[in-house]
């Protein structure tokens, strides 16, 4: 049966949902971030979302009300500038005052660095981090780097964003009055990036090395960050923090039941190989240790070269590839065009596209991609 992401509080536990404090305004990047948060929060409110559903996260231009929403976060919660380049410009205009809660860079955190060529040599999963070593205790590492380091080192907190002055700020701040300066001011941000745009920022936010930023699709990172988020919410609202707590064990739960329903469906298809249009699925293959062969471009934001196409082709005769998968916000032409006679196609999805935000969406994300891969590789069973 599908695990659903439900609310988990009873009145045994003595928990309300009401609560005498102000809830956190928490901004959250991208829809699997904002799902998780979502999860937490649920019961006591609701996080915003900055990427609208649909969009290239690498490179995005908010619409007023996101930056009003941006502008009046008491919490910023964001994969890091490696997946939103553009966002860390814009936190420091609109969001200064703002708790930052980076996940990339957070204890217990399974970071790969991304892999290089159109094609991957198989179970090459590019770990270039120590803590790489003991991902599958990611949870105990992050609990042990809090207790060793401290709340704030933990979550990369600047000491200033305690003071008084952010309190008097967020109290005294009306983010619809203010959508008209906060429009103005990711104008500013924008123009300035837009100054150097053709000649660095298409190459500064597509730069294909050093991290790769799409570790939300390790449900061990999801567990960890869980825990994280439960955190960070309790610190600002102590009030409703048995709630938080409470909310994320259960996900925590519900996440690892999820794994191993995801690991029994892919049982004996790791070793048929498949494509994937561009690389962003290395965490969820090191997980499930269903490694692809190679990647049609390089990222979402990039069209691959004819030499890059030739060799994929060649790969996939000589391999016998069994699947190339494109993706729902692209054109598949490409995929059929080229791949036509030589394998099946699927379409894989590492944000979700289509389906409603919220704490269900990381979940369905999870199963989805799951269900594609193993219709489509065809596994015994």
């Amino acid at each position: 049966m599908p695990i659903r992401f439900i609310a988990t509080l009873t009145a045994g536990l003595g928990l309300s949902g009401a609560a005498s404090a102000e809830v956190p305004k928490v901004a959250t990047d991208i829809t699997p971030v904002h799902s998780l948060v979502a999860r937490v929060m649920q019961g006591a409110g609701s996080p915003s979302l900055i990427v609208a559903p649909g969009a290239t996260p690498h490179g995005y231009s908010m619409r007023p009300s996101e930056a009003a929403s941006l502008e009046a976060a008491d919490i910023v919660i964001w994969i890091g500038p490696e997946l939103t380049p553009w966002l860390e410009g814009a936190i420091g205009t609109l969001a200064a005052d703002a708790h930052n809660l980076v996940l990339l860079d957070a204890p217990g955190t399974r970071r790969l660095a991304f892999r290089q060529g159109a094609t991957f040599d198989a179970h090459d999963h590019g770990e270039d981090h120590a803590e790489d070593q003991h991902a599958d205790h990611g949870e105990d590492h992050a609990e042990m780097a809090q207790d060793d380091h401290g709340h704030d080192d933990a979550h990369g907190h600047d000491d200033h964003a305690h003071g008084d002055d952010h309190d008097d700020h967020a109290d005294g701040h009306d983010a619809q009055g203010h959508d008209d300066h906060a429009a103005k001011a990711h104008d500013d941000h924008a123009e300035a990036h837009d100054d150097n745009h053709d000649d660095h920022a298409h190459d500064d936010a597509h730069a294909h090395d050093g991290t790769d930023p799409h570790a939300w699709l390790d449900p061990a990172n999801a567990r960890s960050w869980l825990t994280l988020i439960a955190d960070e919410l309790s610190e600002h609202d102590p009030d409703n923090a048995a709630l938080y707590t409470a909310n994320a064990e259960a996900a925590r739960d519900e996440i690892s039941s999820l794994q191993a329903e995801i690991a029994e469906r892919l049982d004996g298809v790791a070793d048929v190989p498949f494509l994937v249009f561009h690389d962003a699925y290395q965490y969820f293959e090191t997980r499930f240790d269903v490694p692809a062969a190679g990647a049609i471009s390089l990222s979402d934001a990039s069209d691959p070269s004819a030499a890059r196409i030739a060799e994929l082709r060649d790969l996939a005769q000589a391999r016998d590839i069994a699947c190339v998968f494109a993706e729902p916000q692209f054109d598949p032409k490409l995929v059929e065009t080229v791949f036509g006679g030589v394998a099946r196609h699927g379409v894989v999805d590492p944000l979700a596209i289509g389906v409603e935000p919220g704490p269900d969406l990381y979940p369905t994300l999870m199963r989805d991609m799951g269900e594609a891969l193993r219709d489509c590789l065809g596994g015994a069973g």
